[in-house]
């Protein structure tokens, strides 16, 4: 089934579930897509197996809390920045949770984590005004990168190079293999002082990147030429809430919830808008994918929403 602008506006919300009693503040799909973790201000994980559409089992992190959670590649086990106590990031094997290893160094919140689609590295930004790059194999950072300002970062999809977004102004890419030679673009955008950038992702092909803000635009650049493509508004974001926003697996489509339940999508390539759905959050939609490998996506606000298609285009 291909996704279509008919499908896309066809989705409902197929299950709704409520096991938090705080908002969610990331979730990440398993690459082959049959299940979901969930990370929450109420300092619980909790793993969601999407075939069947039911939370399997919550986990807790009460003494160091649990933000920006990611997969490895390794089977059940997951990556997170703490929230509480200190900065460090942890790496959690959910099968027995235990702690694997630890990864100190960050001394401020960490508000970015990548994980490499390609193998053990990942990289992580910090309000410390630094990027660290780290192995899961060990606890020692593997580099360290110094910049002027508050970064978003992530990798490419073929996991070699990374961009980091710096102070809400500029793109910078660079070689993974050669970073501490500098980076091999730069991209200046025009800054607006009405919002900060809180998300960049790469589009599966590579092509696009996407940076989201804790005001009411995106932005959609061209990863090659750093051109802005789109700008995407008209979604409420009044309380500058970092929302999530997301291209489809096909690259085709970008998507954002907003403040008042509703999720906003985008044609990436023409920029037209070409669904509205209503999700009924009782919050802001802090977070939004789509799963890598099914036909489903899912949004959250404390609640976490499981969505289908109900048309077969």
């Amino acid at each position: 089934m291909k996704l279509t602008d008919n499908v896309l506006r066809s989705f409902r919300v197929a299950k709704v579930f409520r096991e938090n009693s705080d908002k969610i503040n990331c979730f990440d799909f398993s690459s082959n897509g049959e299940t979901i973790i969930s990370s929450s201000d109420d300092d619980s994980l909790v793993l969601y197996d999407c075939q069947e559409g039911k939370p399997k089992r919550t986990l807790y992190s009460k003494k160091y809390g649990v933000d920006l959670i990611r997969y490895t590649h390794a089977a059940n086990t997951v990556v997170y920045s703490s929230n509480k106590i200190d900065d460090t990031i942890r790496y959690l094997s959910l099968h027995d949770n235990k702690y694997i290893r630890y990864f100190p160094g960050h001394n401020k919140r960490v508000t970015s984590l990548s994980m490499s689609p390609v193998d053990d590295t990942f990289i992580s930004g910090s309000l410390d005004k630094t990027i660290r790059l780290w192995d899961l194999r060990s606890p020692n950072c593997q580099g360290l990168m110094h910049l002027q300002g508050k970064p978003v970062c992530s990798f490419d999809p073929e996991g070699l190079i990374f961009a980091a977004g710096i102070n809400s102004e500029m793109v910078k890419l660079y070689d993974l293999r050669s970073f501490d030679k500098g980076p091999f673009a730069t991209f200046k955008l025009q800054y607006d002082r009405t919002c900060e950038w809180t998300g960049l992702k790469f589009s599966n092909d590579g092509k696009l990147i996407l940076l989201s803000t804790n005001g009411g635009a995106l932005r959609v650049l061209d990863a090659f030429k750093g051109a802005i493509i789109h700008s995407f508004g008209g979604y409420n974001n009044n309380k500058c809430v970092a929302l999530e926003a997301s291209f489809t697996p096909d690259s085709q489509f970008v998507m954002i919830g907003s403040e008042d339940g509703k999720i906003h999508v985008w044609n990436a390539e023409s920029g037209m808008k070409v669904a509205l759905l209503d999700g009924k959050h009782t919050g802001p939609i802090t977070c939004l994918q789509f799963n890598p490998k099914f036909m489903t996506f899912a949004s959250a606000c404390s609640n976490m929403a499981f969505w289908l298609p109900t048309i077969d285009d």
